[in-house]
């Protein structure tokens, strides 16, 4: 028990880097109060440019990759990294979420959400795959970020034999559903922001 504690919090630190915020900092600007006033790279996009929202969702990513390659490469026994990669791979989501560097603020999770479970199911790749097609299509990037990761889970719903990987992607979803909660009210009443320009 003491040791997933220990994994879980190793995961929430790292997933607490606001990357987005560090680079607006540097810049001069603070993302929390610019634009959508969110830290993710959509909003780094439209307040800092495209090499900042590059660069955002690349360390984004990066966190959560990172966690869990070094969570798969400790030589655990195989029984406990079941356990203990999934619970790498929801915290470093979570600190992403609810960044203990920000007062528990932070991004939607959706780059650092795909990082994660690169390694964990080669389902994201279908996902990240569907999110550039529907961010070229629709320009929403919160509307991409929904629409990939659910049909994402469908397949694994579908397709994916153990009970452990279909929990984590669900809890990943709920998790995604409720920090975009805004964005879904503005995509119904017609008022979300698109990305503007080419992507």
């Amino acid at each position: 028990m003491g040791l997933i504690f220990l994994i879980a919090f190793f995961s929430f630190l790292i997933g607490s880097i606001p990357s987005g915020y560090l680079i607006g900092k540097v810049k001069g600007i603070d993302l929390k109060s610019a634009g959508s006033g969110n830290i993710g790279a959509s909003n780094a996009y439209r307040v800092l440019g495209k090499k900042e929202a590059l660069l955002t969702l690349l360390f984004d990513m990066a966190k959560g990759f990172i966690v869990v390659l070094c969570v798969e490469k400790i030589p655990f026994a195989q029984n406990l990294k079941e356990i203990l990669v999934p619970v790498s791979i929801v915290s470093v989501v979570l600190g992403h979420d609810f960044s203990i560097f920000l007062k528990f603020k932070g991004g939607k999770g959706v780059a650092t959400t795909y990082g994660s479970i690169l390694i964990y199911s080669n389902y994201a790749y279908i996902g990240l795959l569907l999110w550039l097609i529907i961010l070229k299509i629709t320009k929403y990037a919160s509307l991409a970020s929904l629409l990939s990761f659910s049909i994402t889970v469908l397949l694994v719903l579908i397709f994916e034999t153990s009970i452990k990987v279909k929990i984590t992607f669900l809890i990943l979803l709920c998790l995604m559903i409720i920090r975009h909660f805004s964005n879904i009210k503005r995509i119904l009443e017609g008022k979300e922001h698109k990305i503007e320009g080419r992507v």
